[in-house]
């Protein structure tokens, strides 16, 4: 399917793919205006999410990565910077295998490379906050709005205590484009497996980020877009942004 997507500037294009919840317009708002000078920031809802409503969320990382190169190939765009957070990261890192050639440099924060041993107890704990928010009406009430009725599907895929793609996140040394892994130091889980990974892939580089914790980009958003804008630079064609 084709995703809803907002694109903002011109240039070599970017693509951020925003966390559980959230839509293109609601997440990664300090990224896309840092950024929208020099590049063509492209920002779509995944499946299910804003105005790209979807019944069929079971196969929800294979499927949102072929909406993701479907939409880039109806955009005309052959390759682009594809940067993501949390679940936008792991759609991320399945159009970068799937999909190589669509992805120039991957960007990716919010995400575990390791099953952590105590992964049932984490698991548990997510659940019940998600729990909670099922049964909050005025949160209800607001992703309703946003999303239409189908982010509580989404919420109940969550369920599965095997639906975290480790079997893939575990894996990247099939990744050939250049790649940044961005994590807060405070979330040990993310930042403990990403440790390893360079020496595994040299393609890979990491940036464990202080204060910060799962959203990265949101936590510490001026430390992570010189991060993000020096990486960039290295590989667009733009040049680096010397804000």
């Amino acid at each position: 399917m084709l995703l809803h997507t907002e694109i903002l500037g011109d240039g070599d294009p970017i693509v951020f793919i925003h966390t559980g919840l959230q839509t293109g317009m609601t997440d990664f708002e300090e990224q896309r205006e840092y950024f929208r000078s020099l590049f063509k920031v492209i920002l779509p809802d995944l499946r299910g999410h804003g105005k790209s409503s979807s019944s069929e969320l079971s196969n929800y990382y294979e499927d949102s990565a072929a909406d993701l190169k479907d939409t880039l190939n109806h955009l005309g765009v052959e390759s682009a910077h594809v940067v993501g957070c949390s679940i936008g990261a792991l759609v991320g890192l399945f159009l970068a295998k799937r999909f190589p050639k669509k992805v120039k440099t991957l960007t990716l924060s919010g995400m575990m490379t390791e099953k952590p041993p105590n992964w049932s107890e984490i698991h548990k704990n997510m659940v019940e906050q998600q729990s909670k928010l099922l049964e909050n009406e005025q949160v209800g009430a607001y992703f309703d709005q946003l999303h239409g009725e189908g982010w509580r599907e989404f919420i109940h895929l969550a369920k599965q205590e095997d639906s975290y793609p480790f079997e893939e996140t575990g894996d990247l040394d099939e990744l050939k484009m250049p790649t940044l892994l961005m994590v807060g130091e405070e979330n040990e889980d993310e930042a403990k497996g990403a440790v390893n990974v360079p020496r595994l892939n040299k393609k890979i580089h990491v940036s464990v980020i202080p204060f910060a914790g799962h959203l990265v980009h949101s936590d510490q958003p001026e430390v992570y877009n010189r991060i993000l804008n020096g990486f960039l630079g290295k590989y667009s064609l733009v040049g680096v942004n010397n804000k």
